[in-house]
């Protein structure tokens, strides 16, 4: 029953806000204009097209509907510009520069022109606690109660909006940060706090600490805007679940975001992947896949091998080491500034440069005419004829193709002294090799060959040049899926509800403590069970996965081992969990050293209840007369030439089309280049090989 239900998946972007429609096993696609002043409006404009093209009112569609799934970047664009809550961090009297300190490291060791990065949480606003907890669990110096609530009286004076608890050995023993949380709820009210042992048990002081510190300055703003969401919502008539996209990869519930929102930091680029194993596995035989996902203002890369998807501990916020970390583990994505709305531009030296400013969605591309007055990437395609003025969003958006040409003209070709024509195929050329940069990082300096992999594409502007970073890298082929141009919301349909818990206890393959580890594990088994009888209630099927953080004696960081078996009973399962650890001691190190001690740090257990079989529904069939026009469109090879243009839902599957050629749907273009070879998949994908 669950599956046939009607249910929603939204992807707020930096452009576009995406919707998928899964009704029964159909999906239909619809975009709207996001709206930065007010995403949520942004959200409720995609719902009102979709209503439309059923027929039917707002009200009476939204009813229908069980299921809300949203993703949005609100959370990290509120990090990158600055507009988090005024956040206090109260901490370890005598330890104040936990995050001013970090964990060290350095991109470039020697260039000491790069000033060292500025805490997350100013010193102004850090302050000490007397108090002391020891490795032991021990309490070495009781909370001084006193001297916290004088601290509380200076956060009031100092109108802080948010708080974050982060007390020495909190995680062995929780004592001082949970009566410093019933402190702050009783003399601090209305204002929100995090508490580090809660939020993230790690081992890790400086991670710990980050992930607190950002939680809790996500807290005022994230809250407002999922409570606005799911106010607005309701206003509108939908009854059912909001749930929110996180950056592991799964979906969790609205309320339960708004508790952690540091969960939605990389809320949208997580999907992506899922939806790229999914139709690598359909459609390309369980192919390496390097997943694409194009936006108006970023390029999201990823690599899915074997079929996992790609998970990194190493999450950071900006730049490695200059930026802030989360400290929470997450899908791991690559992102630069080379989407469809990167702006062209001329620097003092003369060179073409493209990005990373992005014209977003207001104003947007030149072409756009909402005021844009700087040439993009999406301009560049219309003047070249990649993209049709007159059928852009399906024809409910007109665009003007000789505004984008003065542009420019203006401020590119005649500085560069090249014609219009070249200076655009320069703008995509100089773009995809960003694009080919990017996928580089992730395949060729990790060893991994990428003519090995097929390249999805996914966003709006994928098939742009999808195609030409495809030949460059000497991929198998390149893919675009049918729902490709919202491949991240396709991919929240996909996902599976989800949460993970971990608990740190210490001890050693010499003198494993079996009860009290067995006991953890226990604990964590019936968080994992409470979540699945709660927001997981109604699954198709329940999972739960085991694994441990642990190290070689004497080794600095751990690695994450999975667990076969939710408990270590015996001396066979120990021997067992050894073989585990030095068997991904191998694989991620290329050595092992079997007659080292092992630490066994952090027991960690993640539960996914599944709430669809499959990947999403399918486009349904389209009585769309099949086009035997022909356009003029620009190759660098060839100059302006005469190209085919087909409509995507015309093409049957399995019929070759020969570039160059364009094919074009209501919200992707797909350039063919010439001397490649496209067919529609028996999926409904359009896959293009070399």
């Amino acid at each position: 029953m669950r599956s046939k239900a009607m249910r929603l998946a939204c992807d707020t972007g930096g452009t576009f806000t995406d919707l998928v429609v899964e009704n029964g096993e159909e999906i239909r696609l619809f975009k709207a204009s996001t709206t930065p002043d007010d995403p949520v409006r942004g959200v409720l404009n995609a719902l009102t097209l979709a209503a439309e093209h059923f027929g039917e009112d707002r009200t009476d569609f939204l009813a229908r509907a069980d299921m809300f799934i949203h993703g949005t970047t609100r959370a990290i664009n509120a990090i990158l510009t600055g507009n988090t809550a005024r956040t206090a961090f109260l901490t370890t009297e005598g330890h104040p520069d936990v995050l001013v300190i970090r964990e060290g490291g350095r991109i470039e060791p020697f260039n000491f022109t790069v000033p060292y990065p500025e805490p997350y949480v100013p010193r102004r606003l850090t302050f000490e606690i007397p108090e002391r907890i020891e490795a032991t669990g021990n309490v070495r110096t009781p909370l001084d109660e006193a001297a916290a609530l004088k601290v509380i009286e200076k956060l009031k004076t100092l109108k802080v909006e948010a708080v974050a608890v982060c007390f020495l050995w909190s995680i062995v023993n929780a004592e001082h940060e949970k009566r410093m949380g019933e402190l702050l709820a009783e003399h601090l009210p209305g204002v929100p706090f995090t508490l580090s042992h809660a939020l993230n048990p790690t081992l890790r002081e400086y991670r710990r600490a980050s992930a607190t510190a950002i939680d809790a300055s996500l807290k005022p703003l994230m809250f407002d805007y999922l409570d606005s969401l799911t106010r607005r919502l309701r206003e509108a008539g939908f009854a059912g679940r909001t749930l929110m996209v996180t950056s592991g990869g799964g979906i969790m519930d609205a309320e339960a975001v708004a508790r952690a929102p540091i969960h939605s930091i990389n809320s949208g680029p997580a999907m992506a992947p899922i939806a790229g194993r999914f139709y690598t596995d359909r459609d390309f035989d369980h192919a390496e896949a390097i997943v694409a996902d194009t936006g108006g203002t970023t390029y999201d890369v990823s690599l899915v091998r074997d079929g996992r998807i790609p998970w990194t501990r190493e999450t950071w916020i900006g730049q490695r080491f200059r930026g802030h970390m989360t400290g929470f583990p997450s899908v791991d994505v690559k992102s630069i500034g080379a989407g469809g709305g990167s702006i062209a531009w001329v620097d003092d030296g003369g060179l073409l440069r493209v990005g990373p400013q992005s014209a977003g969605s207001t104003p947007g591309p030149v072409a756009y005419g909402k005021g844009g007055t700087e040439p993009t990437v999406t301009d560049c395609s219309i003047i070249l004829g990649y993209i049709d003025p007159d059928f852009f969003l399906g024809g409910t958006m007109v665009l003007d193709r000789e505004a984008a040409r003065k542009v420019l003209k203006e401020k590119i070709a005649d500085r560069l002294g090249l014609s219009v024509e070249e200076a655009a195929a320069s703008v995509l050329t100089l773009a995809t090799e960003k694009m080919v940069g990017a996928i580089d990082e992730i395949t060729i300096n990790q060893g991994i060959d990428p003519s090995n992999a097929v390249l999805i594409g996914g966003g709006g502007a994928a098939g742009l040049n999808a195609v030409a970073v495809g030949r460059r890298l000497g991929c198998a082929g390149v893919l675009i899926p049918e729902a490709g141009s919202v491949l991240s919301a396709a991919g929240a349909l996909m996902s599976d509800i989800s949460s993970d818990y971990a608990q740190m206890h210490y001890t050693t393959s010499r003198r494993f403590a079996y009860d009290q580890v067995n006991a953890v594990l226990a604990e964590l088994e019936a968080r994992c069970k409470a979540f699945a009888e709660g927001p997981g209630a109604g699954a198709l099927k329940v999972t739960t996965e085991f694994s441990v953080e642990a190290r070689y004696m004497h080794q600095i960081w751990e690695i994450e081992v999975p667990m076969g078996l939710g408990r270590v009973k015996d001396e066979a399962d120990l021997e067992a969990l050894k073989e585990a650890f030095h068997a991904t001691h191998k694989m991620i190190f290329e050595i092992t050293d079997p007659d080292s001690d092992i630490e066994f740090v952090t027991w960690r257990a993640k539960v996914a209840c599944k709430i669809r079989e499959g990947g999403t529904g399918r486009l349904p069939a389209q009585e769309v007369a099949a086009q035997t026009e022909k356009r003029p469109i620009y190759f660098t090879q060839t100059g302006w030439t005469n190209a085919q243009v087909l409509r995507f839902e015309s093409m049957p599957p399995n019929a070759p089309v020969t570039g160059p050629a364009i094919i074009e749907s209501s919200f992707t273009t797909v350039v063919v280049d010439p001397g490649t070879h496209a067919l529609r998949t028996d999926g409904g994908g359009l896959k293009i090989t070399f």
